[in-house]
Parts: C-alpha cells; sequence; structure tokens
C-alpha cells in the first residue's frame, strides 16, 4: 500500500458513552487533516457481514460529541468466524465462517483500512481480518475496563459515575428503611467497574469476581454493623461475583453472541440469603443498561477524541494492525494480537483493595474482622 485514501470505521460490541466522540475524531482527523475519505460501517461487524456501509461527512459527524451510544449502530453478535445463518429442524443455530465474505466486501468497498472500535470480541474479529491482509487499527471501547495493555478504556468512567449516582441514592432509602441494599453492576468476569464504584460511593460491602465470596462473612459484618447502631448496609456486587467453590449466576445463554454466557442476577440470589440468614430486611436492584447510556462525561469525551485521533495517526504513519492504548497517563499503542482474546482482571495486589480494605471495606473473605467504621 502506498497511500490511504478510503478507511472504514466501525463500532463493535456492546455500547457505551464516548462512543461517538471517537467517530467524530476519527472523521474529522482523517477528513481535515489527511485528506481522506471516510465509510462509515453500520452495526459494527455485521456491516462488513451484510455490505452496508456510507460516507460520512464532517455534517455526519458534527455535533455528536455529546451523545450516547453510537450513530453507526452496533452489533455484538457478528462474529465473522461463527455467524449465524440460521436454525435447523430442531431449532439449534447453524454457524458458519464468513470472514471471507467481509473481507470481499472490505476490498469491495475500496477500503484501504479499518478503525474498529469495540473491546476484546471486537479486537478478536479485528485480529482475523489482519490475518487476511486488511490494515487495521483498533480503538478499546468498553464500561468494563477489561482489556489488557491499557489502563483505561472510554465509556468505564461515565459508567463508573453513573453506578455511583445509583449507590448514592440508595443510600438514603437504606437508611430511611434501615435494610441492607445490594447493587448490582456490569463487568462480567472483572471487578473493575464494582470496585470503583463502590470505593466512590462508600459501599460497606464489595464484591468482585476476583476474591470469591463467603456469604456467612458477609452476614456477619452486616450483623455487626447493627450491633453498633449502624442500621443500613450497602454492598456493591458485581454481576460476576461468585461463593467461594461456586460459579457465577448465568441470567441467560445469548449461543449466537460473541459472549454466549450472560452473567446477571446474583444481587437477588444474595438478598435471599442474607434476609434469611440475618433476619434483615435486604433488597436487591439491578443496574443493567442503564449503566450503558447517557451522555458521556468530560473524561470520556476528552479520551475518546485522544483515542479516536491518534487511530489515523497510526494509519496515516504506517503503524498498522495496532490498538492505542493509555499507558502511564501516555497515549501509546501496542499490536492487536496482544490484546484479542484477552481478559484483564484486577490483581489481587491491586492498590485500590489494600485503600478499600484499610477504610473498613469488607470482600466477604473469610477470617475478615468486623468492621471498625
Amino acid at each position: 500500500m502506498n497511500q490511504l485514501r478510503r478507511i472504514g470505521v466501525l463500532t463493535g460490541g456492546g455500547d457505551c458513552p464516548g462512543l461517538n466522540a471517537v467517530i467524530r475524531a476519527v472523521a474529522k482527523s482523517a477528513l481535515f487533516d489527511h485528506g481522506l475519505e471516510v465509510i462509515g460501517i453500520r452495526d459494527g461487524y455485521l456491516g462488513l457481514i451484510e455490505n452496508r456501509m456510507q460516507p460520512l461527512t464532517a455534517d455526519d459527524v458534527s455535533n455528536i460529541l455529546t451523545r450516547g451510544g453510537t450513530i453507526l449502530g452496533t452489533s455484538n453478535k457478528a462474529n465473522p468466524s461463527r455467524y449465524m445463518t440460521g436454525k435447523n429442524s430442531k431449532g439449534q443455530p447453524i454457524f458458519e465462517d464468513v470472514t471471507e465474505r467481509v473481507i470481499h466486501h472490505i476490498r469491495q468497498g475500496s477500503l484501504d483500512a479499518l478503525v474498529a472500535i469495540g473491546g476484546d470480541g471486537t479486537m478478536s474479529c479485528t485480529n482475523l481480518v489482519i490475518e487476511h491482509g486488511i490494515p487495521c487499527v483498533g480503538v478499546p471501547k468498553t464500561i468494563d475496563n477489561d482489556l489488557m495493555s491499557t489502563e483505561i478504556t472510554f465509556g468505564f468512567s461515565t459508567a463508573v459515575q453513573t453506578a455511583c449516582d445509583a449507590l448514592d441514592r440508595i443510600h438514603t432509602t437504606a437508611a430511611s428503611h434501615h435494610r441492607v441494599m445490594l447493587v448490582e453492576t456490569m463487568g462480567r468476569n472483572a471487578g473493575w467497574l464494582t470496585l470503583h464504584a463502590g470505593i466512590a460511593s462508600g459501599a460497606d460491602v464489595i464484591l468482585i469476581p476476583e476474591i470469591p465470596y463467603d456469604v456467612q462473612t458477609i452476614c456477619r459484618f452486616c450483623l455487626h454493623r447493627r450491633e453498633r447502631g449502624k442500621t443500613a448496609t450497602i454492598i456493591a456486587v458485581s454481576e460476576g461475583a461468585k461463593p467461594i467453590g461456586g460459579q457465577a449466576v448465568i441470567g441467560r445463554i445469548v449461543p449466537e453472541s460473541f459472549d454466549t454466557i450472560r452473567l446477571g442476577g446474583v444481587s437477588n440470589v444474595l438478598a435471599d440469603q442474607i434476609e434469611k440468614i440475618t433476619g434483615l430486611e435486604t433488597r436487591a436492584t439491578i443496574l443493567g443498561h442503564v449503566q450503558r447510556g447517557g451522555s458521556p462525561i468530560a473524561f470520556d469525551r476528552v479520551l475518546a477524541t485522544q483515542f479516536g485521533h491518534q487511530a489515523v495517526e497510526l494509519l496515516c504513519s504506517g503503524q498498522f494492525n495496532r490498538m492505542v492504548v493509555m499507558q502511564g497517563g501516555k497515549i501509546l499503542s501496542v499490536p492487536i494480537s496482544e490484546v484479542a482474546n484477552r481478559q484483564r482482571l484486577i490483581p489481587l495486589d491491586h492498590p485500590l483493595l489494600s485503600t478499600a480494605r484499610a477504610v473498613g471495606t469488607c470482600f466477604g473473605t473469610p477470617g475478615e474482622s468486623p468492621s471498625p467504621r
């Protein structure tokens, strides 16, 4: 390839605040700084499977910086290497590898390179496209903050703020009714969202997938607080939290998705257990998709704009097949192959864990002392 002329941009996986800010930065940087044509691909990799694309002009991406969601649409059910094309006579899904179709549509559309905005599933699909000779650059997106090699993903900080706002509101109703209140957040198998939101809101108990919990320890903690005159207890729980020796609660199975297992419902299970063991009135609230919606906060707008601009700079300088990352507070890049099919979990020696324990937060670990607060 001697020179880029036309690039495609897509948003894949679950939506999150800041996607439009990246689309805007990619399009305007490409159009204004480098004179490139920009083609928007509809609904993530589904648009490449079905050949649905549209030119993006400066007017198309104006006034979208503050908007949540994505103007291009997205899909988390369009893995080209495992795409559901129908069902058999028993109602079971039929999967096909349609990667060659995707490559054909990229070349038919005269796309010289691709900017893929998404999480680990999107990066895994993009790695397959790279293996077929298409130059790509990735932009890390997920409210779970679980992509390898980057300290933070855009969308995460806004989701933390949303979860924190909800926990703050739960505090007041918990105090009014003298209840134990559980608030379940997203995050899949990583507890970053729950940990940050729990610390920011002063949650009394934080339950994350990386630290299996003991329900008896949690109950003793709640009862000790009641004995000390603390009439309410707030528990921030990740959807992937699981008991010691047990499994995470599965909400449903989506066979055609990147990630077939959808977690959810652990807060309801725990609420029943806590109420039966302690006799304390207990309620659960599942935040669900509210964490994905709404306008991005200022930090995510800035980060998304930086990421989008850097993606174009990587392409135009010939640094293909890399994902934009933040490391040490700097915008850098790493090979997409280092990110694909991997997940960043909370290390058990992470400073935030010791910080939370130092202020009396319970993680449901056997042997934990009751809170001194």
